[in-house]
């Protein structure tokens, strides 16, 4: 906005910029910075602890590229979304995991909101306040999808509101999620995992030689058993060194939060959300176990990705266990969530809903 009150203290939020050519929008308030490409699903590519300089966010080795600017030389399902995959976080629908097929129309890994442009407004601007408002409609499903970002004066958090409107005169099945890469200035041997409880249920196959888990496993959380029959604590972060390459789901959680603390660095990111909409927790284990493509043993990242749904093999998969979120024609369904960075001296025992961490010290 060419008349828009441009504060240097207080919260602050300006969608007058573009990155690497895409529209881009940023909110400020003393504690938190959050960049948002607008142009590219309205991803969140940026979350920025101000006071230590902090990001939690992964960026992929490629960082962000203009999908409507890049060429790729293949039409692969899967390579067309990892060539403009910037890390951070994304919204995720109609599809979560790897491509399939429903209702005659093929869907791509992690279709389809997070590679196409959103419309996206200013709905708040003070202060106390700020409020990004985004919106979008899939192309080969009939979901209308709004996502409003708000950052409060004085507050570690980044508070979501998602819905999802099925705008079509049919049910509709879909899988919705949350694709959170932690990584950034965060991530080291010194982090742990903190959960309230839950069930690990490890993929099904081995589908990588630097797996070190028991494919298929399942156990009450934290244990799990490796591939070579040992016990492995899945609240620890490994180093890069360890080169492991992971994918788990958590289920059956008490409650709908997670966090991850660095003890070396007395910080944490934990995430508020509603479990009976996010029954499961993706999560990706990234620890310099990615050789060949797209990686190339580059990354030491974790995915922790509340979604409806599991396995990450598709929305037909998830349809035939019958994890799949159906809605019905005009049912919409919102989501509130908290994305809070705290400072803590080690695991942490519970986060309420207005994002207060309590630690076990």
């Amino acid at each position: 906005m060419h008349y828009q009150n441009e504060r240097t203290s207080g919260c602050r939020i300006s969608d007058a910029w573009t990155y690497r050519g895409l529209r881009t929008a940023i909110l400020e308030n003393d504690l938190l910075r959050v960049v948002v490409l607008i142009d590219k699903g309205a991803d969140i590519y940026q979350l920025t602890h101000k006071p230590t300089d902090t990001e939690v966010l992964w960026r992929s080795p490629w960082g962000v590229r203009d999908p409507s600017r890049f060429l790729p030389t293949t039409g692969s399902p899967t390579s067309l979304w990892l060539d403009v995959y910037e890390g951070g976080w994304q919204t995720v629908l109609p599809a979560g995991g790897y491509p399939s097929s429903y209702a005659g129309a093929e869907v791509g890994l992690h279709a389809e909101v997070n590679t196409m442009p959103w419309d996206a407004v200013i709905a708040e601007d003070t202060p106390q306040r700020v409020s990004l408002r985004c919106w979008a409609r899939t192309y080969r499903t009939p979901f209308y999808v709004r996502k409003t970002l708000s950052l409060a004066q004085g507050s570690p958090s980044l508070q979501i509101e998602e819905t999802l409107v099925n705008e079509g005169e049919e049910p509709v099945p879909c899988v919705w999620g949350q694709h959170i890469a932690l990584g950034g200035d965060i991530l080291d041997e010194h982090c742990v995992i903190s959960l309230p409880g839950g069930r690990i249920i490890n993929h099904a196959e081995e589908f990588h030689p630097n797996n070190r888990l028991k494919a298929g496993f399942e156990g009450p959380w934290p244990w799990s058993e490796g591939r070579d029959g040992g016990r492995i604590d899945m609240r620890l972060i490994p180093p890069k060194r360890a080169r492991f390459n992971d994918q788990s789901y958590l289920a059956d959680l008490a409650e709908g939060w997670y966090a991850l603390t660095n003890q070396r660095l007395k910080l944490g990111f934990g995430f508020i959300f509603p479990k009976e909409v996010f029954r499961y927790i993706w999560y990706w284990q990234m620890f310099g176990g990615g050789f060949g493509y797209p990686w190339y043993g580059r990354t030491y990242n974790i995915g922790l990705e509340p979604f409806t749904s599991y396995p990450n093999l598709g929305l037909q998969a998830a349809i035939e266990n019958g994890t799949a979120l159906t809605l019905e024609p005009g049912q919409s369904v919102t989501a509130e969530m908290k994305a809070v960075v705290f400072q803590a001296e080690g695991e942490v025992e519970s986060i309420s809903p207005d994002g207060t961490v309590k630690d076990k010290r």
